[in-house]
């Protein structure tokens, strides 16, 4: 695979990825595929009506890993990109899928990336999404919108790490899930903005299945007068079980909104929401500077550990 320096800083950025990995991967670089690896349990192909790929995983597959990262650098570079996983029962993978755009020209580039993921029963996936944008000296804008559909069959494990923290002007990232009996989705979101950025968060997850559950929670960080939202509803249908949460850092002229939504439809649905946003305690600045830290040292201190 040939890539400059800029590609393969990016690529660090959003795979952690200094060299190829072992196991199966596709890697995308402005519109392209420039690099594939298959092997006999796990399988990637070209979708031929719309641009993507497919991914399928065989039954009882475990300690494998997918990396399928994607890097845009050419500004004014706009894609739409279909990616649909087939994991089948009692597996056991890793699927790193980051996207990092480098635009220092006029034009917006933009990378909208459509994920369906179909777990089998009593398989566990967690799943890495990771974004990043860079590049000074023009207007064009970074964008990404993820869209994540989710259907977990019985007995099936999800975790989610979705983290942004640098360098994306705008992003909404939209999340669906759907839990069969005994189903389990973790989610964990990472996410920072500054100077005019928005993002926006939403999470549907519907808690179908008997003794079905779900976990997802944000961190957020929103510096000066950048934009936030957070929209988090779980639908319980069941017996089951499912919380919600958003703790907020805000700081300068910043905006935040979340907007809780709890949907029981079971009389033994137990559902919970959280939230909280609030500044940076001055108590914790004063301590951190009498042991010799700056003022913005130690506000980077406070939200690198917010953050971890």
């Amino acid at each position: 695979m040939e890539m400059d320096v800029i590609q393969k800083r990016i690529l660090a950025e959003v795979a952690d990825l200094h060299k190829i990995p072992t196991g199966a991967y596709n890697f995308r670089v402005n519109g392209k595929s420039i690099g594939r690896n298959t092997n006999a349990s796990i399988d990637i192909t070209t979708k031929e009506d719309v641009s993507g790929i497919d991914i399928k995983i065989k039954d009882g597959t475990v300690n494998q890993s997918v990396h399928i990262p994607v890097v845009i650098s050419n500004s004014g570079h706009s894609e739409k990109v279909y990616n649909d996983f087939y994991i089948g029962e009692d597996c056991d993978v890793v699927i790193v899928a980051g996207c990092g755009i480098h635009n220092c020209g006029n034009q917006d580039s933009q990378h909208d990336g459509i994920h369906r993921f179909f777990v089998g029963k009593n398989s566990k996936v967690k799943y890495v999404e990771k974004h990043y944008g860079e590049g000074e000296g023009g207007t064009g804008k970074r964008i990404l919108n993820p869209e994540t559909e989710v259907y977990q069959e019985e007995g099936s494990y999800v975790e989610m790490e979705m983290v942004q923290i640098k360098g994306v002007d705008s992003t909404v990232r939209t999340t669906k899930a759907e839990l069969a009996a005994g189903a389990t989705m973790i989610v964990r979101e990472r996410l920072m903005t500054h100077g005019d950025q928005y993002a926006k968060s939403i999470y549907d997850v519907y808690l179908n299945g008997e003794n079905s559950s779900t976990d997802v929670i944000s961190r957020s960080v929103a510096k000066d007068s950048s934009e936030q939202i957070f929209e988090a509803a779980i639908i319980g249908d069941n017996v089951c079980s499912g919380h919600a949460e958003c703790d907020a850092i805000i700081m300068g002229n910043a905006h935040v909104v979340a907007v809780p939504k709890l949907d029981a439809k079971n009389l033994d649905a137990a559902l919970i929401h959280e939230a909280a946003i609030g500044k940076i305690a001055g108590d914790q600045i004063i301590k951190l500077m009498t042991l010799g830290l700056t003022e913005e040292q130690a506000e980077e201190q406070i939200i690198n550990g917010f953050l971890r």
